[in-house]
């Protein structure tokens, strides 16, 4: 089987990036991850990438201002110079320009703590809460220029409980996000085959 060489992109702990780390170098998986790059100096997650062997790269958002071009620029020039076919955000707390987007449209795909199209953006488990759901859950969908509104791979769902708190019910959906994020990779990864044997 051919491999996809896919890059993930983190912010934080990198946690997701760990789930798809350990799945896809359990076997059968189509994509190969390569590459991890961050935005921030301080994210856990790239001591961690790179104690697995993953190659890892830090492009500063701070360092570019509000240049959000130039700091894209710089993370699309990387990317294509580890030959980078796929690009999986984890936790990457930055929202990307149309132009950026437009480069990977069809190649990238995003992990959502809520189920969407409810709660997009930020604060996904205390508006869950304030909501009354009676329902939680993650997303992942391809990314598109409206920021979470790309079409829906696949999603996970957990009740809400009495007693919630927005931690305590982002714990639960952190759990679903490790297990569902793997398994929407490799069916994005298909999906896009797919579509590449029709054209």
């Amino acid at each position: 089987m051919k491999r996809t060489s896919t890059a993930v992109l983190i912010s934080g702990g990198g946690s997701n990036m760990l789930a798809l780390l350990a799945a896809t170098r359990a076997g059968g998986h189509p994509a190969d991850i390569r590459l991890v790059i961050s935005n921030d100096p301080h994210a856990a997650g790239l001591a961690r990438a790179a104690a697995l062997g993953v190659a890892t790269e830090l492009v500063d958002h701070k360092a570019h201002g509000k240049d959000r071009e130039a700091f894209e620029r710089d993370l699309d020039e990387i990317l294509r110079r580890h030959d980078i076919e796929f690009v999986a955000l984890a936790g990457f707390m930055r929202v990307l320009t149309s132009w950026f987007v437009s480069r990977w449209e069809g190649r990238m795909i995003n992990i959502h703590p809520s189920l969407l199209p409810r709660h997009r953006g930020l604060d996904t488990h205390a508006r869950a809460l304030a909501a009354g759901d009676a329902a939680h859950g993650c997303t992942v969908h391809w990314v598109v220029p409206e920021l979470d509104a790309g079409t829906i791979i696949a999603q996970a769902s957990v009740p809400v409980l009495a007693g919630d708190d927005p931690a305590s019910l982002a714990a639960r959906v952190l759990a679903e996000e490790h297990k569902l994020y793997p398994r929407a990779l490799a069916m994005a990864l298909a999906q896009r085959d797919s579509q590449a044997r029709q054209n």
